[in-house]
């Protein structure tokens, strides 16, 4: 790779992240955490699921997940579903109100992220969408 493409890359990747974390710091979206959001949004998007799975997906550890699965728990916004053939397994499903919290706060994001992008073109943001969507995958396949 070309020196200074990896340098414009380190860079940009850097005031991303700052930035990113800016507008998270001062533009609260609701209630959600980035890990409740996204751990409602697999199950919205999968339906019910175990830890291993949720886990498995997420690319992360199962007392991880179990940690942030008991947090959404307790705040009502899933409930557990037992394993009829083992009764030490469950999942998890999710609650109305999980789904009214997750539905307002993706809302909220994509109001930003089109409030951000206005003066993009349909094409640009196609791009750039696939090209961040490779990166992540990339990095999960180091």
């Amino acid at each position: 790779m070309d020196e200074q493409a990896l340098e414009t890359l380190e860079l940009e990747l850097a005031i991303l992240l700052r930035r990113v974390s800016l507008i998270t710091t001062y533009s609260k979206f609701g209630n959600l955490d980035r890990s409740a959001y996204l751990l409602l949004r697999q199950i919205t998007a999968h339906g019910s699921a175990g830890v291993k799975a949720l886990a498995d997906e997420s690319y992360l550890d199962i007392s991880t997940i179990s940690r942030q699965a008991t947090a959404l728990e307790q705040k009502g916004y899933v409930y557990r579903i037992p394993d009829p053939l083992d009764g030490r397994a469950y999942s998890f499903q999710i609650t109305d109100l999980g789904a009214k919290e997750y539905n307002e706060h993706k809302q909220a994001r994509l109001s930003k992220i089109a409030d951000i992008l206005k003066n993009w073109s349909d094409e640009e943001c196609e791009v750039f969408g696939q090209l961040l969507r490779k990166y992540n995958r990339s990095i999960i396949n180091m």
